[in-house]
């Protein structure tokens, strides 16, 4: 495992995606909405949402110079994608937003955290 991102910009582009993703969490456009209401996620908690993504945002870029910290934070990022794509099962949502926008994500995460981690 290498603890400092190479190459890095894979990972300043997860951020920025990350970081928009948290922007349309605080006021949702419908379809995300119509997403967060599907898997049954009660509105809230919708804000914790917004700061995980933050958090995870930060910690990407942060993880540029500090060892380890934007690995953990790509983790974190699949654990998060990974624990959305469980709730979308769950309940039993599984359209268009299942397979693009949640596994979508995901497939992202793990790529970034091999591509640039291992």
């Amino acid at each position: 495992m290498i603890l400092l991102p190479e190459p890095v910009w894979p990972v300043i582009v997860l951020a920025v995606i990350v970081f928009g993703d948290g922007l349309l969490t605080f006021r949702p456009p419908r379809a995300i909405a119509a997403c967060l209401d599907g898997v049954g996620f009660p509105r809230e908690w919708w804000w914790v949402l917004a700061v995980v993504k933050f958090l995870a945002a930060a910690g990407l870029v942060t993880g540029i110079w500090i060892p380890g910290l934007g690995a953990a934070a790509a983790a974190g990022l699949v654990v998060y994608f990974l624990c959305a794509a469980a709730a979308h099962l769950r309940a039993r949502y599984v359209g268009r937003d299942f397979w693009l926008n949640c596994l979508g994500m995901l497939v992202i995460c793990i790529a970034v955290l091999a591509f640039c981690f291992l």
